[in-house]
Formats: structure tokens, C-alpha cells, sequence
């Protein structure tokens, strides 16, 4: 049925000549760019103009005024494999700088080892020249759980790693998957990061551990603080706040979901552990995440949207009590799997990244 709709939907695109779809008479999803190749991520480098990332390889210019597309090269030695969640993640523009998570390659044989590395280079629209300023250690044979998201507040920048797909490493500081890094911008690490603190044997660029796949992160323009949201098993998925040398407890906590041949983890959460601000059970695969605050969509001002590829929804998280969480389901099964969200600082508007196109979601 969900199938059935989207591919109705899409129909109806071609038989119209349209690209909008109507939202119960409140809102209005246009597509603005269509025949992407797996783009995960984008960001605005100015008010009209938008870096898109694609899993298979390619950093994309596009023109919101006059719906120009253009390739830009660059020189990161990516997973060029399509059977691995690895490719081109996150990108992020701060500074007249493109900030980029993506999995490497470690060596050049068949089966060599990958990881989840973050690069950086200044932003020139003919030839992105980045260098690696982190790499997570150790390098492992896996095609699952790369992560990754940025975010960049006050100087730092923050960064999902995922657990690859190995459960108890998340629990080992010593190594960095399963962890929410905090490293300053040329890579090294800040000294008020847990190492230097409290936490002597944590790796010094760690600064909570205990996630599984988290594909979600954004600073709060409300409290300036960083939540993220992150895949669970077979449920489990969450929606938290980052916090400094805490432990959110993967795979000792199962967060309320389970292994996918359907044995028991762990409990959802017991003391000791971070405690998410809400739970998804069974899983929506949480994807992208943003605290809304714009003009278009006032009364949302303060609240998570939340975005989904499972599940295909965008969703409203009030969350100002955290003890009473009000969610709400905008649209679900409309525009496919969505794997980005970003709001345009000006106007407010939404803007998402489907599983092959880039959409803008304003007011009728």
C-alpha cells in the first residue's frame, strides 16, 4: 500500500506536468530537484545556493533561483562499494569551509578495512581539496554503521561515529566507534574534553560513547545545546541530547528494541545510563534531525522535526517538558524515504532530501 501511494504520487507528477504535492490543505511539498544519486546530506552555503552530498561519490552545487546543478571535484578517497552504507555523508558549511563525514578506505587491497573519517576544505566551486583532520580508530572490516553527522558550535566541531555493526565496542572508550566525538576544527583535541578531565583511559577526542548509528544531529538556536537521534535494532530508535562523558549504554541497553533474529538486548534503560528524551518501538529508522525556529512555521519554534526512512514521515517533537513529550505526524508515505532536513535561516522554510530528490515544504 505504502508503495502503491508514492508511486501514485509520482504518477501524478508525470500525467500533470505538476511537482507539488498538497498536504491537507496546509501545506505545500514541491520538488525542486529530482534524479539524485543517493544523496545523503546538504547544506546552504548562502540563502540561495546548496551543497548536496551523495553516497555515490559526487558533491553537487544547487541553485534554488535558477535550479542550476552543477558536479564539483574533489579528492576524498571514499567506499566506491554499493553494497555498504559507506559513500559521501555528512557535509557542512561553516566559515567558507566544507566540513565532510565519509567512510575511507584504509589500504588499498580488496577486503582492506574502512572507517569513518571527517575532512575539511575551503570552499572553491571548481575543486574541493580536503584533508582529513580525524579518522576513527580502529579501521574495521564492515560495510554497516558508519554514522555520521556534524554539527559545529562555538568552534568545535561534534561528530556521530557509528558502532560498525559490533555491538560492545560502543562500551570501549578506547576506541572510537560508537562514540559522539568533540575535536576542535584543525582536528586536535579540546582540553576540557573527558580525557583530560574525568575520563583518563577515554580516547581524548570521545566525548560520550554508547551510540549505535546515530544519523542525526543539531544545535538548539533555543538552549545552544547538540541532540542527536539514533538507529536502534529492531526498535529502539531515540531522540537525545549529547552530553559531556556520559554513556548512553548500546549494547547493554537494548532501548526497548531487539536483536533482528528477535532475541532480548537489554532493558530500555536503567540508572547509570543516559536516558533518551523519547524512544521508537518498534523502529521508524530515525534519520535527520532539526530544531525548528523560523518565521513560515512559527508555532513550531522550539520543536525536534524528526525525519525517517523506514517509516518515511516527518514527525513534530514538543519537548519542552521532557517528562510529557507531544509528537505529532505531519506526513508519512508521501515523498519516500527522507534522509536530510534543513530549515533556510531566512525564510523558514523546510527543505529534505528524499531518496532521490530535494524538496521544499512551506505554507499554502
Amino acid at each position: 500500500m505504502v508503495k502503491f501511494i508514492i508511486i501514485f504520487n509520482f504518477f501524478i507528477f508525470l500525467l500533470f506536468g505538476k511537482n507539488v504535492l498538497s498536504l491537507d490543505n496546509k501545506y505545500k511539498l514541491e520538488i525542486l530537484k529530482s534524479n539524485l544519486s543517493s544523496p545523503w546530506s546538504f547544506t546552504f552555503i548562502n540563502n540561495n545556493q546548496i551543497l548536496i552530498s551523495e553516497k555515490t561519490g559526487k558533491i553537487k552545487l544547487f541553485d534554488i533561483q535558477n535550479n542550476k546543478i552543477t558536479a564539483i571535484d574533489h579528492n576524498l578517497n571514499f567506499i566506491r562499494d554499493k553494497n555498504s552504507q559507506g559513500g559521501l555523508l555528512d557535509v557542512y558549511f561553516y566559515n567558507d569551509q566544507i566540513f565532510i563525514s565519509y567512510s575511507e578506505k584504509i589500504g588499498d587491497k580488496l577486503f582492506s578495512p574502512s572507517t569513518t573519517s571527517i575532512a575539511k576544505a575551503d570552499l572553491d566551486l571548481n575543486f574541493l581539496d580536503f584533508e582529513n583532520i580525524f579518522r576513527a580508530n580502529p579501521p574495521i572490516r564492515s560495510p554497516y554503521h558508519f554514522g555520521s553527522r556534524i554539527a559545529i558550535h562555538d568552534d568545535y566541531l561534534y561528530a556521530s561515529v557509528g558502532e560498525r555493526g559490533k555491538g560492545m565496542i560502543a562500551q570501549d572508550a578506547k576506541q572510537h566507534p560508537g562514540s559522539i566525538i568533540r575535536i576542535k576544527l584543525d582536528g586536535t583535541s579540546p582540553k576540557d574534553n573527558p580525557h583530560y578531565i574525568s575520563q583518563e583511559t577515554w580516547l581524548p577526542e570521545i566525548y560520550q560513547i554508547g551510540v549505535r548509528n546515530p544519523q542525526g544531529m543539531s544545535i538548539s538556536p533555543f538552549d545552544n545545546k547538540i541532540y542527536i537521534s539514533n538507529h536502534g535494532a529492531k526498535g529502539g530508535d531515540w531522540f537525545g541530547e549529547v552530553k559531556k562523558g556520559e554513556n548512553y549504554g548500546w549494547k547493554i541497553l537494548g532501548w526497548g528494541g531487539t536483536n533482528y533474529n528477535g532475541t532480548k538486548i537489554g532493558p530500555k534503560w536503567k540508572p547509570g545510563f543516559t536516558k533518551a528524551i523519547h524512544y521508537w518501538v518498534p523502529s521508524i529508522a530515525i534519520s535527520a534531525i532539526t530544531i525548528y525556529k523560523g518565521n513560515e512555521f512559527k508555532e513550531w519554534n522550539g520543536s525536534a522535526l524528526i525525519t525517517s526512512l523506514k517509516d518515511m514521515s516527518l514527525r513534530k517533537l514538543d519537548f519542552s517538558d521532557i517528562e510529557n513529550v507531544k509528537e505529532d505526524v505531519i506526513f508519512k508515505n508521501q515523498i519516500g524515504r527522507i534522509r536530510d532536513i534543513q530549515v533556510h535561516s531566512v525564510t523558514g522554510k523546510i527543505y529534505f532530501l528524499s531518496q532521490d530528490a530535494l524538496w521544499e515544504m512551506q505554507k499554502k
